[in-house]
């Protein structure tokens, strides 16, 4: 991270670094690792009740030490700090209210994510999946929420707020998010482009095969050239891997 953070853009902005984490070791690294240059954090955390944490992810780490992380990026001023948590069905859907109610009014955005295999072998059963809009009646029954526009283009989560008393947008209690990734499937529009550890350019997060960058950096081609080559990769691309499926 202290590497990447050196590191500038072409008209001289640094990067904008953030880090996907369980949280499980967060209380103890918050602070090197906000020191290292990074600014933000999304959690991983699909339960408050540790006995459904426990059988989601199988670590054998209780919830508090989560919680813990949690509380420690904050300390240590991480920004825009997000919690991700995966809906399936039968499993952890009686946790969305008590998730909602913690973290209302935190400082800290909930996402809700519907269940969805990146493997080949299930199909995408929907037996397993809960609707995001089915989440969103529910915690909008016990707290109302309004509607808010995307950020930016190509943003994958539709984002919510929670009301006030006049059923307005209140900044202090937060907003939540859901990313619809079976029942709203997204491919075409999405824009993120992905750099393995082995160097490849991948195109989408379910892509078989990547394009290897590494001999065109090690060539000592300049920033203009690598540009370029990335837009060559990037522009054709037709992948709608989850539309498809």
């Amino acid at each position: 991270i202290a590497q990447l953070a050196a590191l500038r853009t072409p008209d001289g902005r640094p990067l904008d670094i953030t880090l996907t984490t369980n949280a499980t070791l967060l209380a103890r690294k918050a602070r090197a690792l906000k020191d290292a240059g990074l600014n933000r954090v999304t959690v991983s955390l699909d339960a408050l009740d540790d006995g459904v944490f426990q059988r989601m992810n199988d670590m054998g780490v209780p919830v508090s030490d989560v919680l813990r992380g949690i509380e420690a990026a904050q300390a240590v001023g991480l920004q825009d700090i997000k919690v991700n948590m995966v809906v399936q069905k039968g499993s952890n859907e009686d946790q969305i209210l008590p998730m909602a109610r913690h973290f209302r009014g935190s400082g800290i955005t909930l996402r809700f994510i519907e269940f969805m295999d990146v493997g080949e072998t299930n199909g995408w059963a929907m037996d397993q999946v809960l609707p995001s809009a089915e989440v969103i009646a529910r915690i909008h029954a016990d707290m109302p929420l309004v509607a808010l526009p995307a950020k930016s283009a190509g943003e994958t989560a539709q984002r919510w707020a929670y009301a006030n008393a006049q059923g307005e947008a209140d900044p202090g209690l937060g907003e939540v998010g859901v990313i619809s990734s079976v029942t709203q499937a997204f491919g075409g529009e999405c824009n993120r482009a992905r750099l393995s550890t082995e160097g490849k350019l991948y195109t989408c997060l379910f892509a078989t095969g990547g394009t290897d960058m590494r001999p065109l950096v090690r060539s000592g081609a300049d920033a203009a050239t690598l540009a370029q080559a990335m837009a060559n990769v990037w522009a054709p691309r037709d992948d709608r891997y989850s539309l498809l499926r």
